[in-house]
């Protein structure tokens, strides 16, 4: 989650494979389609505009911003306003997830697949007009490489760099340590050099005192208010053609029924739920006037997470978990105490899959699910007897105690804006009482300090995971641990086990697809088989939108995926404002072709060509996700 969030998350999976691809150009003429991204595409109906004559899209969000800094930021939403902000080498095909240009026209690799070479677009600027070279790009990588706090939210992904440099202003270098399976799958937001070479602390500056931000994504931040909102204009000069909203407005609500009403009055023209909508919030919305749901497979995952001993990378030991889950037997006996069945039928109400491995189903490459004889099935009768060879027993009053007397008893870290976190948090207490374990559920607005902190047992957590898998995996390496104490880190949760990290350098120089998606699943499986982190659910993305706000919106993927944290940004980017219709409130309280969830136009899609290889994105639940 965390989502943690989670962050950040989001952070969907494609099938991953290195192919060849050239230039290619697809017509998508069915109503009902878009494509990601064509300046040809026939003008929309007009919109009805406020009285400034701004078409404004209103997104509730139930998740506040943590940094706006694409160096620093980790949670869903940040991420996600990052994508509208900066454009990245390549993009994701809202189709089915291929690598696509972006900043990046083209891409080759040498031979040997050590060095990188990619052409820079000539038409891209930023927005306070200056052009786009390829010497922003090699900035912001070595960056990076040169400096731990920039490397705080993208660090993996320049970790085997060993040297980047811009030859002329449209050829970008990368040469690497090894072989590197995601060189079309850097998911870093490439920043103006000429503004950010002048920030001093990277770990301090979160990139929110000066509007409007410079930026050459599809919009342009404009303004933004602590927990409150984010407002970003269009990018009237966007390579690959304006938005059709005039802005799009990003409001933060604690209350997600407040939310919800606020969709229903109009207030706002989208709600994407804490990270979805309840399924009782969903089942209103399907019967409301002007009111759309959107229920598809998410490419989130919902766990437990136990804390395994907070330390730094050189060892150092922090934070207060308690000392039982240290015991493997400890952590696999709560798992087996989870009825993962009532959590889909109870709390989701069938709008999620039962979890097991680490990624969804929705990336069938990838997805993994435990053997018969090593699945942690709902067991409380060997749940109980596993504590009983761990040494807590029950004592007279039906508690378990350790050898030294004191009784067995958790906290769990809860997302207060969560109703499932609350929900599966009374099953556990109850589920876990039976066994004669205590629980606390700590349902508070900021998770995050505690997490990083080390000072929990257990949490909430989940992510949104990207086409390409690396982001996500990495989060469990020895090398995403903080360098301080209770410092911010890339680490979801403290795990440093080194037969991961040899599986996880393996999968990074594997470009074979097969056998890179061989290494992935172990990786699932040794996780799994630590006790260290437990699948629950995979959740749908459920979300709603204003039919007479939203004439049309993609999904992706484009036949049935989600619209709010999309590994790109063809959402927001494609949508049409509806003919005649409000279009939100927009004051400070607040070819591929992909199918549109609205009424069809029809568009035409230009797919550049390449060495193409699937990508990835994270994000936390909270987000800490």
């Amino acid at each position: 989650m965390v989502t943690r969030v989670p962050p950040l998350s989001s952070r969907p999976r494609r099938s991953m494979r290195l192919l060849l691809a050239s230039c290619a150009a697809a017509l998508a003429l069915a109503a009902g389609s878009v494509v990601p991204g064509n300046p040809l595409a026939p003008a929309p109906q007009e919109a009805q505009a406020d009285d400034s004559g701004k078409t404004t899209l209103t997104v509730a969000v139930a998740q506040s911003v943590d940094s706006l800094s694409p160096f620093l930021a980790q949670r869903l939403l940040s991420t996600s306003i990052h994508r509208l902000m900066y454009d990245y080498l390549t993009n994701y095909d809202a189709k089915d997830n291929h690598a696509i240009p972006a900043l990046a026209t083209q891409w080759e690799p040498s031979p040997d697949k050590l060095t990188w070479t990619y052409t820079i677009r000539s038409d891209s600027k930023w927005s306070d007009g200056q052009k786009v070279t390829a010497e922003d790009a090699a900035w912001t990588f070595n960056k990076m490489m040169t400096d731990e706090a920039a490397a705080t939210s993208n660090g993996s992904f320049v970790g085997n760099f060993r040297k980047v440099t811009a030859p002329t202003p449209e050829q970008l270098v990368i040469e690497l340590k090894k072989p590197q399976a995601t060189m079309t799958a850097l998911d870093v937001p490439i920043v103006p050099k000429h503004v950010w070479e002048k920030v001093g602390d990277f770990s301090k500056f979160n990139n929110d005192q000066k509007f409007p931000i410079v930026g050459n994504g599809p919009f342009i931040l404009t303004d933004y208010k602590v927990d409150s909102y984010v407002r970003l204009k269009a990018n009237k000069d966007f390579w690959r053609g304006s938005p059709k909203f005039d802005e799009i407005v990003f409001r933060y609500y604690k209350d997600q029924d407040a939310a919800v009403a606020a969709l229903r009055k109009g207030e706002v023209s989208f709600v994407a739920g804490s990270p979805s909508l309840t399924p009782a919030q969903s089942a209103s919305l399907k019967t409301a006037e002007n009111i759309k749901v959107n229920d598809a497979p998410g490419r989130r995952f919902y766990a437990l997470a136990t804390n395994p001993g907070a330390r730094t990378k050189d060892g150092t030991k922090f934070g207060d978990g308690h000392p039982a889950l240290l015991d493997q037997k400890v952590r696999q006996a709560l798992f087996m105490a989870v009825d993962r069945e009532t959590v889909i039928d109870k709390v989701f109400q069938g709008h999620a899959v039962e979890g097991a491995g680490y990624i969804p189903p929705r990336f069938s490459d990838y997805f993994w699910q435990p053997s018969a004889d090593q699945k942690l099935s709902y067991d409380p009768a060997k749940a109980a007897a596993m504590l009983d060879e761990a040494g807590y027993r029950k004592n007279g009053a039906g508690k378990r105690v350790g050898k030294d007397g004191k009784p067995l008893d958790f906290r769990i870290l809860c997302h207060a804006t969560d109703p499932n976190d609350k929900a599966i948090g009374k099953y556990l207490q109850e589920w876990w009482g039976d066994l004669g374990i205590g629980l606390k559920v700590d349902c508070i607005d900021n998770v995050s300090d505690p997490w990083y902190a080390g000072e929990y047992d257990l949490a909430f957590d989940g992510w949104s995971v990207n086409p390409d898998p690396d982001f996500v995996m990495s989060i469990h390496t020895c090398a995403a641990l903080p360098a301080k104490p209770k410092e911010s880190a890339a680490t979801d949760n403290f795990i440093c086990d080194k037969q991961y990290d040899e599986l996880y350098a393996k999968q990074l120089a594997e470009y074979d697809p097969a056998k890179r998606a061989d290494l992935v699943k172990q990786m699932e499986s040794r996780l799994y088989d630590t006790g260290y982190m437990n699948v629950m659910a995979y959740p749908n993305a459920v979300e709603a939108y204003r039919t007479d706000h939203i004439k049309s919106i993609t999904t992706m993927p484009s036949a049935a995926g989600n619209i709010y944290g999309q590994d790109g940004y063809w959402s927001w980017w494609s949508a049409v404002p509806a003919a005649g219709a409000s279009s939100g409130s927009s004051d400070d309280g607040g070819s591929s072709t992909g199918v549109l969830v609205g009424i069809g136009v029809a568009v035409v899609v230009l797919v550049g060509g390449g060495l193409l290889f699937a990508m990835r994105r994270r994000s936390t639940a909270e987000d800490r996700e």
